[in-house]
């Protein structure tokens, strides 16, 4: 079985969801699909799809909300979400990713009331929530509405947590998250920019690290969730 996986930004890899696909025997392929922070509209073409079983889309640093710039890549990638809802494929979209699912779809990507930066608890949606309370990481400044047809499986005061629309599955948090990759996100964000959101970079280091194991099991079970509940629910029962 091969997934690909988008991932927006070069340090926006798939993290510990792509190491539990590959512990579940997924082969995991990544495409980077802008590798400048300054250029974002230079943007590495998207490789046929066809040939996968699985689709991830990791998170961003961009915006999908109206009022910011949109990229040529952009649209293509939400007319490629549109193909693969359409061809039944499993998608599962991370924050940026569950935005862009979201939108593709026919629902409202907006700036968030509050932005979420760091370990958040999310409740159950209009279901029980089946990927537990957390806490889970999150960094964001906007949040999506549910498209037409999808469930909400879980939110919390500030946004939509986590949707899912026949095989596809959008989260506004960060599943994929351990120390070493939040290192990647802080290499990117000024003192400045942390100060705005009373947020200071060693602490949110050391409750990644004080939360790694625990995040560990509980992205693990994120992901044979999607796995054998969502994706390919025949096959495990």
């Amino acid at each position: 079985m091969r997934a690909i996986l988008l991932a927006h930004e070069p340090d926006g890899t798939g993290g510990l969801v792509e190491r539990r696909f590959v512990e579940r025997g997924v082969q995991v392929d990544t495409h980077i699909v802008t590798h400048d922070y300054d250029s974002p509209e230079d943007a590495t073409p998207f490789p046929d799809l066809d040939d996968y079983d699985i689709v991830i889309a990791m998170g961003s640093v961009r915006s999908l909300t109206p009022e910011a710039p949109t990229y040529e890549w952009m649209e293509e990638e939400m007319a490629l979400v549109r193909d693969v809802q359409a061809s039944d494929t499993p998608f599962l979209g991370v924050c940026f990713g569950g935005q862009l699912l979201s939108r593709a779809l026919g629902g409202k990507v907006e700036v968030a009331p509050e932005t979420e930066l760091g370990w958040c608890s999310i409740d159950d949606g209009d279901v029980p929530n089946p990927v537990g309370s957390g806490p889970w990481m999150e960094w964001h400044h906007d949040r999506f509405t549910a498209p037409p047809g999808a469930t909400v499986l879980a939110r919390n005061d500030q946004a939509t947590q986590l949707i899912q629309i026949g095989r596809s599955v959008g989260t506004q948090f960060h599943p994929e998250v351990d120390p070493a990759h939040l290192e990647k996100f802080l290499e990117n964000a000024p003192d400045e920019y942390l100060a705005e959101y009373a947020t200071d970079r060693h602490e949110l280091h050391r409750d990644a690290v004080a939360n790694e194991q625990r995040n560990i099991v509980q992205c693990n079970a994120f992901v044979d969730w999607f796995l054998d509940e969502v994706a390919f629910p025949s096959a495990s029962n």
